[in-house]
């Protein structure tokens, strides 16, 4: 990807109503997330200009392009898979799913994500353990935003 399409990639992005975007091609990938002072922040993971670039996407919003390596994580992140409301009970009087610290395994129900009324249980896909919760409970999520950061056991 070329600086022109990034700029026109912000451009459009600044225009439209997401707050978070993240587009992977190939070994270039990008992502831009907006609801920070300043407009939209955008990040790449692959050596996209020599060096950081302020860009005027529109009158009242500054996005700038960064490089940088992947940051060290001391887990593994669980994403969303898909646009919805974070739930972390089956119902508001009820306990929580799970909590930090707690062992779940594979199956194991992990919280629920609404989406257009319909309540979608999101399942662990491998055994593990939950080190922190990266969403509160009715926030909004997007899709392939991560919700957990967790260790595999």
């Amino acid at each position: 990807m070329d600086f022109k399409e990034i700029k026109e990639l912000i451009r459009v992005f600044d225009k439209s109503e997401l707050n978070k975007l993240k587009v992977k091609d190939g070994e270039f990938e990008i992502s831009m997330q907006t609801g920070f002072e300043g407009g939209t922040v955008v990040t790449s993971s692959t050596p996209v200009v020599a060096a950081p670039v302020a860009v005027t996407a529109s009158e009242t919003t500054t996005a700038t392009a960064v490089t940088t390596a992947p940051a060290a994580t001391s887990g593994i992140t669980i994403d969303s898979p898909m646009v919805g409301t974070y739930y972390s009970s089956p119902s508001p009087e009820a306990p929580t799913f799970i909590k930090v610290g707690d062992t779940v395994k594979k199956g194991q129900t992990l919280c629920i994500l609404e989406a257009m009324k319909i309540m979608n249980e999101v399942e662990a896909e491998f055994d593990c353990k939950i080190i922190e919760m990266l969403v509160k409970d009715g926030d909004p999520v997007e899709f392939d935003m991560p919700i957990f950061t967790v260790e595999k056991i």
